[in-house]
């Protein structure tokens, strides 16, 4: 019996690429069998499994690029070079009354990644573990040296992505036959070795957890098996690779409101432009596509 899973990576601002592919999964009524996304890629699935477009877009293409949430302002009001507490506390929260209740009564299966500095290692939490404060989605989001060590439920965390940046042996150890992974990186994409400055500071700050400091010092290399191992199941016609078909220049960290909107559109645009793989990777197990859709599903 197969299996489906959708796998998401990080990224950071490039995450609006993932939101708007999110919109155009919810647009054609797809669901899973399995979920795991680390970083702003268990955020924006999150919204995604809630069907919740417009914060999908409110997340990507405003409040994630607002001057206040990454740079010095973000540095004098929490002393990090990331604000995620005002992000998901007093925006997603306060503003936005923001709930993931509903998540957990459902209870779909999805796993959020989140690096623990005591284990050494990338660890998964489901929907059960989602708390009102949002504490686990902004574990999942806290990069080294950016953004504070989050105490959740006895772990110590940072992002996942520190090891699991595709998150997709995790789907493949929960048994998915196939897959559907979602990138913010162009398909030539070259990641390097991080920085001497950034090992520099991490040796500093997280003296006590040497782990983490060896892991991300081969986060390339993690990176680079990831890729090989979603290579290795496109051949075989086991999954799909979505990423974005042309380079939209953003930062990592800082973005405007107009790229991330077109990052956002590229991202529903690629999804529908691919549809036809996607639908065929689905196959028969695809039983939710609007009536007018189901008709273009190979057979």
């Amino acid at each position: 019996m197969e299996k489906i899973g959708l796998v998401l990576e990080g990224g950071g601002i490039r995450g609006a690429y993932t939101a708007g592919a999110m919109a155009w999964l919810i647009d054609q009524g797809v669901t899973f069998n399995y979920n795991a996304g680390v970083s702003s890629g268990a955020v924006y699935m999150a919204v995604y499994l809630m069907k919740d477009k417009e914060m999908l877009h409110k997340i990507s293409c405003k409040y994630a690029c607002a001057d206040n949430v990454v740079g010095i302002k973000a540095f004098l009001s929490e002393g990090y070079y990331v604000a995620y507490k005002h992000l998901f506390h007093d925006v997603l929260i306060e503003q936005e009354h923001y709930s993931f209740e509903r998540l957990k009564e459902e209870k779909p299966d999805f796993e959020i990644g989140c690096y623990d500095l005591e284990l050494g290692k990338t660890i998964y939490f489901n929907t059960e573990d989602l708390d009102e404060d949002m504490e686990l989605l902004r574990a999942t989001c806290s990069l080294p040296v950016a953004a504070p060590i989050v105490d959740f439920k006895g772990h110590r965390l940072l992002d996942g992505g520190i090891t699991k940046m595709i998150p997709i042996e995790r789907a493949i150890e929960q048994g998915c036959t196939k897959t559907l992974i979602v990138t913010t990186k162009p398909k030539d994409y070259v990641r390097g070795p991080a920085s001497g400055f950034v090992k520099f500071l991490m040796r500093i700050i997280y003296r006590d957890y040497p782990s983490v400091l060896k892991d991300y010092k081969v986060r390339h290399l993690n990176y680079y098996d990831q890729i090989s191992i979603v290579n290795d199941l496109i051949e075989k016609k086991q999954a799909v690779m979505i990423y974005p078909s042309r380079t939209i220049k953003v930062n990592r960290w800082k973005g405007d409101p107009q790229k991330c909107n077109e990052l956002y559109e590229l991202g529903y645009q690629d999804m529908e432009a691919r549809k036809g793989e996607i639908f065929e990777l689905l196959g028969r197990t695809l039983t939710n596509i609007p009536i007018e859709e189901k008709e273009k599903v190979p057979a």
